[in-house]
């Protein structure tokens, strides 16, 4: 037996329903003017491979480095117009490429970091053929905290590998690229593996039956304003508006990249009360109701064991799906930019506490919140009104548009595709969200390491 629907419910809802989609809708559009971080990360990878290159056994580089990564490197900046790169992108295009008259352009763009610009006048002495300043040694130590830079100028100006190389920097590198690239290499082969075998299992009919799904006596006018009104309305729009004078005020004497963090850190913790407040609300409502064993959300927190090995089997089988996703629609359209911007923000961060604030944020918080409104209500009451298909399909489909970005929709969906499978074969929420905690926390230490 459902709650009835009130005729004030349904307007509201449907009300929520049009400013959402207006919202969304702009939101949607506008992620096509944010920048791509994938060329960022695309110049990070082959600077780590060019890095790691003399301490990674032959047998190991054609897997690791690949071919040619300098190519790969110089092709990435490339694409990127001189007036848009930063300094250390144009020095680092300049140190590796021949300089033939139509990349001299490069050296003759003014450097506002004056340690770039005395490397930049150095470069551009050498290829006229004059005299290098004295000075440049002195330049070049200021920036050996940048292996790289420091490297690509150093053998640029002397080519003299034993004063330019460091192995112990390569040998770190070498680790941080066995990482970066074997651990997904590894997860695609056995998610591969454990899809052929599910495949395999289904087409046999020898899939372990799913528990019955806990029916939740709430109407899809429900979820609306959950989704709608309280994630998007207030969530997204209303309340970030109010909290956001005072988070500024509060972080304006912070340095960058910390502020962002902290501004990140209470702008999605503000979000998050809204939804959780209302669906808070709704399940108070259901007092008449017999409450099933576990809870209308079924957390379900043990066996935490069993809880954690369905969470990486699932995250092992849906990655090479969104991999695939991913590189389809690159193929197919291109890069369309958009990405979200914590990635651009985990990428330059390198304070403890800025790490750990967007750590709590990406891989506790957003899990759980998450979790609990896409898998743990929306899911439910879209099954038992719509039919396990469309209820799949339609919560993963929101659950890839709540994150606003356009290239990154058709990923998002297969993952919350995979999100929903778990929740329902599980009959549990808590693997749900250690698979989304553990997404995120792979791709959080992937950027750090390329950081």
């Amino acid at each position: 037996m459902r709650q009835a629907t009130s005729t004030g419910k349904v307007v509201l809802a449907v009300i929520s329903l049009l400013l959402s989609v207006l919202i969304w809708g702009k939101g949607l559009q506008e992620s096509f003017g944010r920048p791509s971080v994938v060329p960022k990360l695309s110049m990070r990878q082959q600077e780590m491979s060019l890095l790691a290159n003399p301490a990674i056994p032959n047998s190991l580089k054609s897997f690791l480095v690949g071919e040619a990564p300098e190519n790969k490197l110089k092709q990435v900046l490339s694409e990127t117009s001189l007036d848009q790169m930063q300094d250390r992108e144009r020095l680092v295009l300049a140190a590796l490429e021949p300089i033939e008259e139509n990349r001299r352009s490069i050296l003759e763009l003014p450097f506002e970091n004056e340690t770039y610009a005395s490397i930049q006048k150095a470069l551009l002495q050498k290829h006229i053929g004059s005299r290098v300043n004295p000075s440049l040694p002195s330049a070049l130590e200021t920036i050996k905290d940048d292996p790289f830079l420091f490297r690509v100028s150093c053998l640029a100006l002397s080519g003299d590998r034993k004063d330019c190389v460091d192995s112990l920097v390569s040998k770190r590198m070498a680790l941080r690229l066995i990482f970066s690239q074997g651990v997904p290499a590894m997860a695609v082969l056995l998610g591969s593996g454990l899809l052929i075998r599910q495949l395999w299992l289904l087409f046999r009919n020898a899939n372990t039956p799913w528990p019955q799904l806990v029916s939740i006596p709430l109407s899809l006018f429900d979820m609306v304003l959950l989704i709608a009104g309280g994630f998007v309305v207030l969530g997204e729009v209303l309340l970030p508006t109010l909290v956001s004078p005072i988070s500024e005020t509060l972080t304006s004497r912070i340095g960058s990249p910390l502020r962002e963090s902290l501004r990140v850190f209470i702008g999605y913790s503000a979000m998050t009360v809204p939804p959780l407040l209302i669906l808070r609300q709704q399940l108070h409502g259901l007092q008449s109701f017999d409450l099933p064993e576990g809870g209308w959300l079924q957390w379900r927190l043990r066996p935490f064991t069993q809880a954690f090995a369905k969470a990486s089997i699932a995250w092992l089988m849906v990655m090479p799906l969104v991999l695939l996703t991913s590189w389809f629609m690159n193929s197919l359209v291109g890069d369309q930019g958009g990405s979200n911007p914590l990635l651009e923000l985990v990428l330059r961060s390198q304070e403890p506490l800025s790490i750990f604030l967007l750590l709590t944020t990406t891989v506790i918080f957003a899990p759980l919140f998450e979790e609990l409104i896409f898998r743990g209500a929306l899911l439910p009451v879209l099954v038992q009104g719509l039919g396990r298909s469309w209820g799949v399909l339609i919560s993963a489909l929101v659950f890839a548009l709540a994150h606003l970005s356009v290239s990154e929709f058709p990923p998002l969906v297969v993952l919350g595709l995979g999100l929903a499978f778990l929740r329902l074969s599980s009959g549990r929420l808590f693997p749900c969200i250690l698979m989304h905690s553990l997404w995120n926390g792979i791709t959080f230490a992937n950027l750090l390491l390329l950081g």
